[in-house]
């Protein structure tokens, strides 16, 4: 048994655990169960990196997800998008709980919604 100084041993005691596996876990836990909840997490996947950065999904009513975008310019050039986007996204959320639920996507320009 190894020692660890002042008398201690070094058994009993557990690796340490990486933070984001934890916090993963409790994200997971209070997630809110939700087609708004489930495309946000998917979004920068299925967009990408470059559109997530200018465009947040923000809400949802009847299956239709509306996605904030920093400009008009961004709002009409996914709009042009969708017939790309739409079935990715439920390609994406294929297999879990709301993978019938996603309608449409309706693209916005708001950019104070989008603002950090």
């Amino acid at each position: 048994m190894k020692r660890l100084g002042h008398g201690r041993s070094d058994r009993g005691r557990d690796e340490p655990h990486p933070l984001a596996s934890a916090l993963d876990a409790v994200r997971a836990e209070v997630a809110p169960q939700t087609l708004l909840a489930s495309v946000q997490e998917t979004w920068p996947t299925v967009a990408g990196a470059t559109v997530a950065v200018q465009a947040d999904p923000v809400s949802e009513r009847d299956g239709v997800v509306t996605i904030a975008c920093r400009s008009a310019t961004w709002a009409q050039e996914l709009d042009l998008m969708q017939a790309e986007l739409l079935p990715r996204m439920r390609e994406a959320l294929a297999g879990g709980p709301f993978a019938d639920g996603l309608e449409g996507l309706r693209f916005t320009a708001d950019a104070a919604r989008t603002d950090d």
